[in-house]
């Protein structure tokens, strides 16, 4: 049995509205102009159709949509779509086929021709049509994403029960502006809340309800923790301007999206957020400002992570090995449920190897420091592992043809035993360029074979957030790792932050000068960056592991 999603307009019942047609955006959506026989014009993409004049539900022909053993398409991109307005999408079926069967699976698109995912349920149905000896009609009014520019038309046709090489058939296809005057929103959203990630602010809210529904949200952004917002005006629309240069930006967001992401913002930079909501576009546009909006407010850190890789994915991850001579390579290995890069010259004995385990590339650049972090353990006799930043390495090639500086001699390594010791606190920030990598060099010989363990890899910059502000110095906490609890022996009163690998803060704490005892029992394993911001304002930072 099939089944078809099928959708009358939608109707919200509103005081004060009024809808108006529009012209007809689909070019020859009566399927009355043919280039050939199985071409109708305007159309971008026609698979397994012919002209028909027997079934038609308008005019002289419409188009067959023969079924196959793989889905066959019938597509226009239609342009001119104005984000935010509303529109009407209506075509008309006939399926009395046994062995056809049909649905539509259409997208809004940006100016790009990025898919958007609004309105998937309704544009991309997961049932099908169902056999009936009339034409059907779908038909839906739909407000575009605010980001709309284009709408990809366009239905299907698959198999039915595995038997294929039945028809269905499709006419007068039409998606048609509307001109609406519906009073402004009865309430604003909920739960309007900013979090940060990495160096992104994620907005997510409760989309508002009552009887007056938004058709889309307009957010407004400032730098700076003030609550001070101009509110926009009924009939003067307001564009979309993200560019942070004046330290405003505004967005507008349809009604359903829930989320919006701001990316790309400066490291200790506050930031603060408001929401309205409002119906109608161009000059009907309608806000609700009264009373009293929803605020959010977020700090970017200014500890931002540049690279990140604790091996867990079960590869190398972010990381690539490149296998100078010998046959052995670099592997994630497994131990104990943790999970490493591992690299041994010992297979049946001892082999002469040289291998590398590069970063990828990184821009060091724009930080007052560059610190790395990292464990070791090794084994046996062999060779020490090196370490060597470059700044003209082509991420691809033999590393041996490239400049390298060897700054092993920085970093505390495993002494032996398997067992694991962190690197402690080593130093890019004389070295940092825009293109940067660094790299653990492995060799081996005929009669030597250590193996060494890489594991918890972090290289974090640490960005100023004003002029005049000390630069910022690490912090020593102990023990590390940590297990319930650390120290740190403070020089001033003040506060601590910890905050995990996407920058989102998971405990602060007050500072009192002298030694402070810092619970994290309740925190799970893994890599934490701590900073602490004294009175005086002077910035401290370190990296923190709990096992």
């Amino acid at each position: 049995m099939k089944k078809f999603y099928f959708l009358l307009v939608f109707v919200m019942t509103f005081s004060l509205q009024f809808y108006v047609s529009g012209q007809n955006l689909v070019t020859n959506g009566d399927l009355e102009q043919w280039d050939d026989a199985n071409t109708p014009t305007g159309w971008d993409l026609a698979e397994n159709i012919s002209q028909n004049t027997t079934q038609v539900h308008g005019g002289t022909y419409s188009a067959a949509h023969q079924s196959t053993t793989s889905s066959k398409k019938l597509r226009q991109d239609v342009q001119g779509i104005v984000g935010s307005q509303q529109y009407t999408i209506s075509y008309w079926y006939y399926d009395n086929a046994t062995d056809a069967k049909t649905r539509i699976w259409s997208y809004w698109m940006d100016v790009d021709g990025n898919y958007l995912d609004a309105d998937a349920d309704v544009l991309r149905p997961s049932t099908y049509s169902e056999d009936k000896s009339t034409w059907q009609h779908f038909e839906v009014t739909l407000i575009a994403p605010a980001d709309a520019a284009q709408f990809r038309f366009e239905v299907r046709v698959y198999q039915q029960d595995n038997t294929s090489g039945g028809y269905v058939y499709y006419d007068d296809f039409s998606l048609e502006a509307g001109s609406t005057n519906y009073p402004e929103p009865s309430n604003y959203p909920s739960f309007f809340t900013a979090t940060v990630s990495g160096v992104s602010i994620i907005l997510n809210w409760m989309d508002a309800t009552g009887e007056q529904l938004p058709s889309a949200y307009l957010i407004l952004g400032h730098e700076g923790a003030s609550t001070d917002f101009t509110p926009p005006v009924d009939s003067v629309p307001v564009p979309n301007d993200l560019d942070w240069s004046d330290g405003e930006v505004a967005v507008n967001v349809a009604y359903g999206e829930e989320t919006y992401t701001f990316p790309d913002l400066t490291p200790g930079q506050d930031y603060t957020f408001t929401i309205y909501p409002y119906t109608n576009s161009g000059s009907n546009i309608n806000y609700k400002t009264d009373g009293n909006p929803p605020i959010a407010y977020a700090q970017i850190p200014n500890v931002v992570v540049i690279n990140q890789e604790d091996f867990e994915s079960g590869t190398l991850g972010t990381w690539t090995a490149y296998n100078v001579t010998g046959s052995q390579v670099w592997e994630n290995y497994e131990y104990g449920g943790n999970k490493f890069a591992r690299m041994s010259g010992y297979e049946g004995g001892s082999n002469e190897n040289e291998d590398w385990l590069i970063s990828p590339q990184m821009n060091m650049t724009g930080f007052t420091t560059v610190t790395f972090n990292f464990s070791t353990a090794m084994n046996y006799t062999g060779p020490d592992l090196q370490l060597f930043f470059s700044s003209d390495y082509d991420g691809v090639g033999d590393p041996n043809n490239f400049t390298w500086i060897d700054f092993t001699d920085q970093a505390a390594w495993s002494d032996g035993s398997w067992n694991w010791v962190p690197s402690g606190d080593v130093d890019l920030t004389s070295m940092a360029a825009e293109s940067s990598y660094v790299a653990f060099k492995y060799t081996s010989t005929a009669d030597q074979s250590a193996t060494w363990e890489v594991d918890d890899i972090l290289i974090f910059g640490i960005q100023g957030v004003g002029i005049g502000e000390n630069k910022t110095e690490k912090i020593t906490l102990y023990p590390n790792p940590a297990t319930e609890f650390f120290n740190f022996d403070s020089d001033d009163e003040g506060e601590m932050t910890i905050m995990d690998l996407t920058g989102r803060t998971i405990l602060t704490s007050g500072l009192q000068k002298g030694i402070n005892r810092v619970n994290v029992s309740q925190l799970n394993p893994g890599i934490y960056l701590v900073r602490v911001i004294y009175l005086n304002n002077k910035v401290a930072a370190g990296k923190l592991q709990i096992r």
